[in-house]
């Protein structure tokens, strides 16, 4: 048997058993660094596989890394995982089929490695969705986990189109809040720093931004502290926001403007204010179109068919961004359906653990595992997807 049917062999042999890690994890959802259960499942049926495990990894308790490295020198190449749900409704957006197929697609490749030469990676990476310590991505890439990689995989579950790598806008969390001075409303207002009426014109400080920016950048939020009682001057007040970019320097420009408008409204009221970030900040996913080329060619090989993206994608925002500004990186989307289905939604959540969902595993893996062999077998191949991604890089600076 040839490497390639080697891959599908086993990737379908071995289908059964990812297939019931997704159902698990389905069963028992777990929000940002509290994947306990899926971490475990995950990393545990890696261990079995023949890999290196690590556990509590890059700040993160529930982050793993499973690593499997050949005699033979070659590439470092990397399978990312996501596993956590959303709070309150589930896994609606697919991630207990994305952490088994990044983890089957791992195990097919290492069947072969040891041929091709080579090291191949899991890193099962925290809080997607957000949360608490979320996108732990970023935190991928700030400890240095990306250092030495050469290229990084992983393909997302989609409604009822299979499609490439889709752009999507930075994202930037974070909390501002206020500190004024309480007193009675009505009796003695003079005394009193109005903490809440900086909060409002913060909002309305952004909302002028609005008129202003760029049709990339999104800006919203929430109040999530506004007071105790009306009679009471509020001392503090708070709110949550995201603001998204489609750039990294468009980000920081964001940012910056924020930082001023939060100034400006505690001088015009006396209050003292803050913005910081409350996760890790996620940045835009960089294209790298001849790598995606290389991953359509092989699911059209195992008889699908690639769509085109239609001109809503790219405005949402994942923490794949993060490792595509420093390594070429592919997410594509993989169909678990056969009707236009809302992600987050319960429809989604049902087809994530349906019939079509859990055959998507064994299909994304062989689609991932096959990408990742040519990259291994094919020095040119992957030196012009390093340097078309250097190139993409400098386009957004």
């Amino acid at each position: 048997m040839t490497r390639q049917e080697r891959i599908k062999a086993y990737a379908d042999a071995q289908a059964g058993v990812y297939q019931q890690i997704a159902l698990d994890i389905h069963a028992r959802p777990e929000v940002s660094n509290y994947e306990f259960f899926a971490c475990e499942r995950l990393s545990e049926q890696l261990r079995r596989e023949g890999f290196t495990i690590r556990v509590d990894v890059a700040g993160h308790r529930t982050g793993f890394t499973a690593t499997y490295k050949a005699a033979k020198p070659g590439p470092v190449l990397v399978f990312l995982a996501e596993y956590d749900a959303l709070g309150g409704l589930g896994h609606a957006c697919g991630h207990n089929l994305f952490g088994a197929t990044s983890a089957l697609a791992a195990a097919s490749l290492k069947q072969v490695i040891d041929e091709t030469g080579g090291e191949v990676r899991v890193y099962g990476t925290p809080g997607e969705e957000g949360g608490e310590n979320g996108s732990a991505k970023g935190s991928f890439v700030r400890e240095g986990f990306l250092k030495d990689v050469d290229a990084a995989l992983c393909v997302h579950p989609g409604a009822d189109k299979h499609l490439p790598t889709t752009p999507t806008l930075g994202c930037a969390p974070v909390d501002i809040e206020f500190w004024g001075k309480p007193a009675h409303a009505a009796s003695a207002p003079e005394k009193g720093v109005n903490a809440l009426d900086a909060l409002i014109l913060t909002f309305n400080g952004v909302n002028a931004l609005r008129q202003h920016v760029t049709d990339d950048v999104r800006i919203h939020g929430i109040i999530t502290h506004g007071g105790d009682a009306p009679n009471i001057v509020p001392e503090y007040a708070a709110g949550k926001f995201y603001f998204r970019a489609a750039t990294a320097a468009r980000m920081d420009e964001i940012n910056d403007k924020l930082l001023r408008i939060v100034e400006g409204a505690a001088a015009m009221t006396g209050a003292r204010g803050r913005l910081q970030p409350y996760q890790n900040r996620v940045e835009n996913t960089v294209l790298t179109p001849s790598f995606d080329a290389v991953y359509t060619r092989h699911l059209e090989e195992l008889g699908e068919n690639v769509s085109v993206p239609d001109e809503k994608a790219g405005k949402g925002s994942s923490d794949v961004g993060n490792i595509s500004q420093v390594v070429p990186t592919i997410q594509p989307t993989i169909s678990i359906t056969d009707v236009p289905t809302a992600a987050h939604s319960e429809a989604f959540k049902a087809a994530a653990c349906s019939e079509k969902g859990l055959r998507s595993i064994p299909l994304g893996a062989k689609a991932l595992a096959l990408t990742a062999l040519d990259l291994l077998q094919d020095s040119a191949m992957l030196a012009a997807i390093r340097q078309e991604h250097a190139q993409q890089l400098k386009k957004q600076q």
